[in-house]
C-alpha cells in the first residue's frame, strides 16, 4: 500500500462514476458497495437490519439511495464533496460520511473501519436523517417549526445532540424574537429536526439510552418530538419507539 495519503484517497465523485449501474440492489430504494472487506454473514447489520427498520412512509420520500461502506471518509473541500480513504484521516479532515448525487442516485458514503456497530448504526440514520432534513417537505416543515415555537415559548432547556445545541444557543443570544422565521431560525430547527429524526430512527431500529446531561432537553418534551415523528413517519408493522410499546410488542 502507498504511503502517499493523497494517492490512498479517492474523491465520492470518482468513485460515484466508477460505480455507475454497478452496485448491489438490496430492498427498496437502497443498493450498495463494499470499498472496505465485509463478511457476507455481517452485511445483516450493516444493511438489511438498519434498512428493514426504517418507516416505510419516510423511505417513500427517498430518492434512489447507493451506501458505500468504506474504510474511513474525508472531510470535504472545495474540489469534492468528500473523499474515501484506506488510511484513517488526521482528526481535524475524519468525518463519520460524506453524500453526493450522481446520475438519479444519491450516494452515501460511510466509514466501517475500527467503528462498533453500535456507532455505526448511529452514523447511518444521522446520514439519512441529514438526506431528509435537505429535502423535507413544507408540511412537515410547518408542523416542526410549530413544536420548536411551543418550545421557545416555554423556554424549554436544552437539544437532543450537540449541533442542534449550539445552533439554539446562537438563536437564543443573536435574536429578540425567538419565534420569528429567520435565517438562524430555520438553520436551528432543521437542525433540530435532522437530529431528533436520528434518534427516532435509531430508537426504532436498536434498543438505545438516551444520554442525561445538563445540555438533554426534559423528557416530556422529546416524547412529544417523537410523537410527532411518528404520526409523520410511523414505524414498520412489529417495530416500536417508546418504552410502552416495546412492553406491548
Amino acid at each position: 500500500m502507498s504511503n502517499d495519503p493523497e494517492r490512498s484517497k479517492t474523491t465520492l465523485e470518482e468513485l460515484a462514476l466508477r460505480l455507475a449501474g454497478k452496485l448491489t440492489p438490496l430492498n427498496g430504494n437502497f443498493s450498495y458497495t463494499c470499498i472496505h472487506p465485509i463478511a457476507e454473514e455481517d452485511l445483516r447489520q450493516y444493511l438489511h437490519d438498519p434498512i428493514a427498520a426504517i418507516s416505510p412512509a419516510l423511505a417513500a420520500t427517498l430518492p434512489r439511495i447507493g451506501i458505500i461502506l468504506a474504510p474511513f471518509v474525508e472531510k470535504a473541500n472545495s474540489k469534492s464533496a468528500g473523499s474515501i480513504a484506506t488510511e484513517r484521516p488526521l482528526e481535524s479532515r475524519h468525518v463519520p460520511s460524506a453524500v453526493l448525487e450522481h446520475g438519479g442516485v444519491l450516494f452515501v458514503a460511510l466509514g466501517v473501519k475500527d467503528v462498533e456497530v453500535a456507532d455505526y448504526h448511529y452514523q447511518f440514520y444521522n446520514a439519512l436523517a441529514g438526506v431528509v432534513a435537505a429535502r423535507w417537505p413544507l408540511d412537515v416543515q410547518e408542523r416542526f417549526f410549530r413544536t420548536i415555537r411551543e418550545e421557545l415559548s416555554s423556554e424549554v432547556h436544552g437539544e437532543v445532540d450537540e449541533k442542534s445545541w449550539h445552533l439554539k444557543q446562537a438563536l437564543l443570544r443573536r435574536q429578540t424574537n425567538v419565534r420569528k422565521e429567520t435565517k438562524l431560525f430555520r438553520d436551528y430547527a432543521k437542525q433540530a429536526f435532522e437530529d431528533t429524526l436520528t434518534l427516532y430512527l435509531h430508537g426504532t431500529c436498536c434498543d438505545i439510552d438516551v444520554e442525561t446531561g445538563p445540555r438533554q432537553m426534559p423528557s416530556r418534551y422529546l416524547r412529544r418530538r417523537l410523537e410527532l415523528l411518528m404520526s409523520l413517519y410511523p414505524p414498520p408493522e412489529g417495530y416500536a419507539v417508546l418504552p410502552e410499546q416495546l412492553k406491548s410488542r
